[in-house]
């Protein structure tokens, strides 16, 4: 960022006074930008004991299968920005969706909101921003091919507890460590 958005005048990175972060701040009208993480709505959308996936038409990670998931829009609910993304990926309509997971990916500065429910219908096909979209048994599950770490960490807790028939609510950070990548689970 280099110049205020709001007179146009050389941002300088610099602590402001009453914080303790580094930030834009304009030296001429000393407007303070906040540069703050993206939130990322996503779903688990499930039909007759298989998931629904996107094959993706869009980097990154083109050609990778996920879960339907976005950035979150300005004036939208989590669970809206979460359905939202369903319809622009796979035309796919979600019933009953319940907070699932919250996951801290600090490397890139999202935090991701994960939904369940079900699909309506049973009915997907792709959108603008897929290839393909399947619905997946989990023993069919392209593991090697998610796009995401976390994609891969929501759908391996949600098989290990549709087995039990318990659900939870999961809250964690995905960490990366040089080309890896480890879960700090809260609970």
């Amino acid at each position: 960022m280099n110049f205020c958005s709001q007179c146009g005048a050389s941002l300088t990175v610099r602590v402001p006074p009453g914080d303790n972060l580094p930030r834009h701040v304009c030296d001429s009208c000393n407007t303070v930008h906040y540069l703050n993480p993206k939130v990322v709505a996503g779903c688990i959308l499930e039909w007759q004991d298989r998931v629904l996936l996107c094959r993706r038409a869009i980097e990154p990670r083109y050609g990778l299968w996920t879960l339907p998931a976005g950035f979150m829009e300005n004036g939208e609910s989590a669970v809206a920005g979460a359905a939202r993304e369903a319809l622009e990926e796979a035309c796919a309509v979600g019933d009953d969706l319940s907070l699932y997971g919250v996951y801290s990916l600090i490397h890139v500065s999202q935090v991701y909101l994960m939904f369940r429910g079900r699909l309506k219908d049973g009915y997907a096909r792709p959108g603008e921003e897929s290839l393909e979209v399947r619905l997946y048994a989990e023993d069919e599950i392209p593991w090697d091919q998610l796009a995401f770490t976390v994609v891969h960490e929501t759908l391996r807790q949600y098989f290990a507890e549709r087995r039990t028939g318990q659900f939870h609510h999961h809250l964690g950070d995905i960490i990366r460590e040089g080309q890896q990548f480890r879960i700090h689970r809260y609970y």
